[in-house]
């Protein structure tokens, strides 16, 4: 049985059929995940002995008929950046909490309460701050298709897991653009939630505004399940949506006959060449599909993209004071500069950015989305870049080599609006890339079932170990 193929759905089928064993399954997965880790620099820490006892446990619970969830038994893995009790997190940094969480982040208990368990703790860029996946305190994450590459980032592990089979999904977090280019950079799917609609509650803060945490996977049936047990409002944050969760597993079928894809030819053509060819072979098999292509016109993409970054800049310095201030000699380079660099927004823009979010977002809802129900934009600019080529430390070349990855997805998070990641089609001599699906707010659901009928044209492919 060829456990690294299976969507968590379908292990977690197996297992509560006995098929298959949740110790066996852990095995296979923490086999997997250490040569993907030996090829990619995709865990932080690995938790074998915690993670059978918690498989074991799982087992002989099937046994006395009390399955406890959806992925009872399947064994996952997420970005290190949740509270989990007795444990600290390493933010993908030298500076971290000084002591052990008392409790567990919601999400992580949430997944417990699913029944899934964890099997080791995942790479992120320094603090989630970077969307290339370079880490200059515990190493670079390299793509797994050629390793030369970058992974996108920062939820580069939960990415490169994926993508290699090593677990069917996990969890990342996108500030701008931190679920959606590693997702592209590794051909694999993730699914930006509506800010509010997913609780942060034990994750850590980068830019509050901003963050939002969703899942990365292979399948959309997956990522259905993930976001029907991330989703739903949570007292511990305040911020969280009261909105009924709809069940998006079962919701995940309907068709998208109909759905009006909006293509804003300009904005489209500010991107390489190849990655617009291949951005309309992808609208292709959506067409083919049921959808439609209707013409847009955002007029104001770049003065979105100024605005996210006075919000990110100023709140991520803000997030960062006390450490910057006591402990900067423990920051990689790149991260220490965009830290410091906040701290030169004023006050005032900053204020004016906020304010100006509401009037952006109702622009965006009365003249573009009156014309079509999801935004089609490319994830990276052009083709995956190497590593080399990105590795600029914190250099004046810094802010210009960020912006131009971040040109399409950093605007996305300032509106606070969902966004699905899908594959371009496999072409024989280049890296797997992918495009984001910008929809309204709480469409996620929607989203969902793009995904799907996308999937069914358009598989996933595992990247290769060896």
């Amino acid at each position: 049985m060829e456990l690294h193929k299976l969507a968590a759905v379908d292990l977690a089928a197996k297992i509560k059929s006995r098929e298959i064993s949740s110790v066996e399954a852990t095995k296979a997965a923490l086999v997997r995940l250490k040569a993907a880790h030996e090829k990619c620099n995709s865990v932080i820490a690995f938790e074998d002995d915690e993670a059978f006892t918690a498989a074991g446990a799982a087992d002989k619970a099937l046994e006395d008929g009390k399955a406890s969830g959806p992925l009872h038994g399947v064994p996952l893995a997420h970005k290190d950046m949740f509270d989990r009790a007795g444990k600290i997190a390493s933010w993908g940094g030298n500076i971290r909490a000084t002591k052990p969480a008392e409790q567990d982040g919601t999400l992580i208990e949430r997944f417990k309460t699913a029944g899934s368990h964890q099997i080791a703790a995942l790479h992120l860029t320094e603090f989630a701050y970077g969307p290339i996946g370079h880490n200059y305190v515990l190493g670079h994450a390299r793509n797994p298709w050629n390793t030369a590459h970058v992974s996108g980032g920062s939820s580069s592990g939960t990415a490169m897991s994926v993508a290699t089979g090593a677990i069917a999904c996990g969890m990342g977090s996108d500030t701008a653009g931190s679920l959606r280019l590693p997702a592209s950079a590794c051909g694999i799917m993730s699914l930006k939630p509506t800010w509010s609609r997913v609780s942060r509650a034990g994750a850590m803060p980068l830019a509050s505004s901003l963050d939002a945490v969703g899942p990365i996977a292979r399948d959309a049936r997956d990522m259905a399940v993930m976001l029907k047990t991330m989703a739903g409002y949570d007292p511990r944050d305040a911020a969280t949506s009261k909105r009924d969760v709809p069940d998006y597993p079962a919701l995940l079928g309907r068709s998208i006959k109909g759905l009006k894809i909006g293509i804003d030819e300009q904005l489209i053509g500010e991107a390489d060449a190849s990655v617009q060819e291949r951005l309309q072979q992808a609208l292709s098999i959506l067409i083919e599909a049921g959808a439609e292509r209707v013409d847009i016109k955002i007029d104001n993409w770049g003065t979105l993209d100024h605005l996210a970054q006075l919000v990110q800049l100023s709140e991520a310095a803000a997030a960062h004071s006390p450490f910057l201030r006591n402990q900067s000699n423990k920051y990689g380079p790149q991260v220490q500069a965009r830290v410091e660099y906040g701290h030169y927004v004023p006050a005032h823009d900053y204020l004016v950015a906020m304010r100006a979010r509401g009037m952006m977002l109702q622009k965006m809802l009365d003249e573009v989305y009156t014309k079509c129900d999801v935004v089609m934009l490319p994830n990276f600019a052009g083709p995956i870049p190497t590593i080399d080529e990105l590795d600029v430390g914190g250099g004046p070349q810094l802010m210009v080599a960020l912006t131009k990855v971040m040109k399409f997805v950093r605007p996305l998070n300032y509106l606070q609006l969902p966004a699905l990641t899908l594959p371009y089609p496999a072409v024989s001599d280049a890296l797997p890339n992918g495009f984001q699906l910008m929809g309204r707010p709480f469409s996620e659901a929607r989203l969902l079932s793009v995904a799907s009928a996308y999937q069914e044209r358009r598989p996933v492919d595992l990247a290769p170990l060896d």
